[in-house]
């Protein structure tokens, strides 16, 4: 089985394309719905991340808040919080790799990761797509999003980016990179020349 780790920047579209990927046949995890089943109450980081941020950071059924949770880590503690979450949904990863690979030897499986890179988990993969696009794209996309205006997100892409590798370094780390600041149709012809490559190595 091909093993591929797609990232990539805020709102720079990576789960446009996982999307576009799944629908040409790749099994497909999120790692941010991974890690929202980590932080449920009774789950392995839930203790560990209210032990280490507060109770501030819960909703009144004690779930995690993850908004409450982004204010209090950004950025001066991403690292700390990352320490703690990182481990448990790497090998959360590689759990479901390794079921895919069982159940379907011959095919792609698609692990989408905000912090791929960073949380050194590039070597579980054979090839590592990267999803970037430009300023104003980003913001307009995470307006739309969030529901909010362009001027107020903008603050909030910059605080997450500084907690994150450059787009242009990520590019650098990357087998391939997907340029996603035109058109929809654009998008897809870059998903049908990658998709038909990845077909190709997992033969």
């Amino acid at each position: 089985m091909l093993r591929i780790g797609l990232t990539g920047g805020i709102a720079c579209g990576k789960s446009t394309f996982a999307e576009l990927l799944v629908r040409r046949g790749a099994h497909y995890l999120s790692a941010d719905n991974l890690a929202h089943q980590l932080y449920a109450p009774g789950a392995v980081v839930y203790d560990e991340v209210v032990r280490r941020f507060g109770r501030e950071i819960l909703n009144p059924d004690q779930t995690v808040n993850r908004t409450k949770l982004a204010a209090v880590v950004f950025p001066d503690r991403v690292g700390e919080l990352n320490a703690i979450v990182h481990p448990a949904v790497i090998e959360a990863q590689k759990r479901w790799l390794n079921e895919m690979a069982h159940a379907d030897p011959g095919g792609i499986a698609v692990v989408e990761a905000a912090l791929l890179l960073e949380a050194g988990a590039e070597r579980d993969f054979d090839k590592i797509i990267v999803v970037t696009c430009g300023c104003e794209q980003k913001v307009a996309r995470y307006a739309r999003r969030m529901n909010l205006p362009a001027e107020v997100v903008q603050a909030d892409i910059e605080r997450r980016a500084a907690a994150q590798m450059s787009d242009a370094e990520k590019a650098k780390r990357a087998d391939y990179v997907i340029e996603n600041s035109g058109s929809v149709e654009d998008l897809e012809r870059q998903a049908e020349k990658v998709w038909a490559e990845l077909q190709r190595l997992a033969v």
